[in-house]
């Protein structure tokens, strides 16, 4: 084999592991996270505490993600939207794919041990377990609620980073989980809405598939207006300011908005750009609260 094929095989292999960690749910993990990483200080975070709880957090996130790709290889061959991934591809075994996601994991929680502290390794322990263990094996395959259940794993990174700063889990960091909890599931049955036929041919109890399309608009309905109840928290409870609520309010009325017009008339273009929405209203909800930290000079 020559140096530019043996190159090429290296870089295939290396895109085929970073594809397991799916980065971008982890982008977004990530990305609440450190939010409360600043949140849980009046000043700036210190360098080691960013670094390392980032890349401990990021780290033990891809190792869950990666478990969920090997757990679920033979699913993912029958989706449409995950056929593309390495293990259904054959690009790799499934003994790597747990190699990898015990040394990836592994490193990420020594990580959070010898540079942040024990409690937020600990609760990182928690998390990878609720997702790849609780949500990915028991519940998926179990209930059409596992997203609602299982949306609790999900919704732990800003309590993460507010661990890695304070050593301890607040109320405020309580509060940050809470709205992540309520906003997976709509966020998610928007997307199974227009993949229902790929849950049901998966042989996986999605709410659209057992309940109906009709239903699961309703509950996403339903979900956006408790959700939006839930981003004025940290306004009342006096965690932020003026401009976190302005945002928050126009965020909720626009996720409300989409989901009233979907439980109308379904359509799948209005079910993708609900989808899509949803994801750009918790990074900016979340890009809120860090600027009205730093910025908002009147406080409730």
């Amino acid at each position: 084999m020559t140096t530019h094929a043996l190159s090429a095989s290296f870089s295939q292999r290396v895109r085929a592991f970073y594809a397991l960690t799916k980065p971008r749910v982890v982008s977004l993990i990530v990305f609440t996270a450190v939010i409360g990483m600043f949140l849980a200080t009046p000043g700036m975070v210190p360098l080691q505490t960013l670094l390392a709880g980032t890349l401990g957090i990021a780290f033990v996130a891809g190792a869950a993600a990666a478990v969920n790709c090997l757990v679920e290889q033979k699913i993912d061959a029958v989706m449409r939207r995950t056929r593309w991934r390495p293990l259904p591809r054959g690009e790799l075994t499934a003994l790597q794919t747990l190699v990898f996601a015990g040394a990836l994991g592994g490193l990420g929680l020594w990580i959070l041990f010898h540079f942040v502290n024990a409690l937020t390794m600990w609760l990182t322990v928690a998390t990878f377990i609720g997702y790849a263990i609780v949500y990915t094996v028991v519940l998926k395959p179990a209930t059409p609620q596992n997203i609602v259940i299982g949306g609790a794993s999900g919704a732990m990174p800003p309590v993460l980073g507010w661990a890695a700063m304070r050593g301890e889990v607040g109320p405020e960091a309580l509060m940050l989980c809470l709205i992540i909890f309520l906003w997976t599931p709509p966020h998610f049955w928007a997307l199974a809405l227009y993949r229902a036929e790929d849950y049901a041919r998966a042989g996986l109890p999605m709410l659209p598939v057992t309940h109906g399309n009709d239903f699961t608009r309703l509950q996403i309905l339903l979900y956006t207006f408790v959700l939006l109840a839930a981003t004025l928290l940290p306004f009342v409870y006096g965690m932020s300011g003026w401009i976190y609520l302005a945002a928050a309010l126009a965020l909720g009325a626009g996720f409300c908005g989409h989901a009233f017009a979907l439980w109308r008339r379904y359509s799948e273009p209005l079910a993708r750009r609900t989808f899509r929405f949803s994801i750009w209203h918790l990074s900016l909800l979340f890009a809120a609260l860090l600027v009205d930290h730093y910025l908002d000079p009147i406080a409730p």
